[in-house]
């Protein structure tokens, strides 16, 4: 194991050389300037170091092998149908355990979403209040939470990946020309964010280990495709989420005018 950490560290640190080299490049040739509190600076980019290593060691060891074996055991036959073998052409609705697992998966690891935190805690600061935190955290996982569930639904079923992408961005775009025009750059850097540290592993290992067990399905083919759902529906779920509160906002007035 300490070997593997070992190994971990050092092909870390040689990827993450190119990124220090351009940094401090621009900053002592460009610049011309010395980099202000450069201890704090070197502790930062060593604890980055670690756990950038333990982190990835941390997926290989546990959320990999974690997430491909709760897809194959809830897509096994034994679970789904009581026997050994599945039918070659099973019913889409049988799979439900799995539309559940992948919709609560996906809200659960957007809620701790390291990336979704921090742009949710700026939000909030720069709009000074009007955007809560929680209630665009809550969006965007939920929008996941239905990207997901979809996504899987789509491995089980084998519908072509690019009528679900077509047809989101279309609802988006119809969005984007009605939303107020403050929260579209935070609706869709929203979608970007999603698909960071915590929720890529198991969302892959989920689409990997689905379409290893379902019949009639290719992983290379099939097993991806789940992130892509992953960030196109945060989107649609938080302009949605601030139009009905500026749609509810205007009702709550207009009643008040009446009284």
């Amino acid at each position: 194991m300490l070997l593997e950490i070992g190994q971990t560290f050092v092909a870390t640190c040689r990827d993450v050389f190119p990124v220090l080299a351009l940094m401090l490049g621009f900053q002592f040739i460009v610049l011309r300037q010395p980099i202000p509190h450069w201890q704090r600076v070197v502790v930062g980019f060593v604890c980055v170091l670690m756990g950038l290593t333990l982190f990835l060691v941390g997926l290989e060891k546990a959320l990999f092998p974690l997430g491909k074996i709760m897809a194959k055991q809830l897509s096994a036959p034994e679970f789904v149908f009581g026997s050994e073998t599945a039918p070659q052409r099973p019913d889409w609705w049988a799979y439900g355990w799995i539309y559940v697992f992948g919709a609560l998966i996906g809200f659960a690891t957007t809620i701790a979403e390291p990336a979704l935190i921090a742009v949710a805690y700026k939000a909030n600061q720069v709009s000074r209040g009007t955007i809560s935190q929680w209630g665009l955290r809550i969006a965007v996982a939920f929008g996941v939470s239905i990207g997901i569930a979809l996504g899987t639904f789509r491995i089980v079923t084998g519908t072509p990946l690019f009528v679900y992408i077509v047809a989101g961005y279309i609802v988006v775009v119809i969005q984007t020309i009605f939303a107020p025009k403050e929260i579209i750059p935070l609706a869709y850097d929203s979608g970007g964010v999603t698909t960071s540290t915590v929720t890529v592993p198991l969302v892959a290992a989920l689409g990997l280990g689905l379409s290893t067990t379902i019949p009639g399905r290719n992983p290379a083919l099939d097993g991806f495709g789940l992130i892509a759902f992953a960030s196109l529906f945060p989107m649609i779920t938080v302009m949605g989420y601030v139009q009905f509160v500026g749609w509810w906002a205007k009702i709550r007035l207009k009643s008040r005018r009446e009284r």
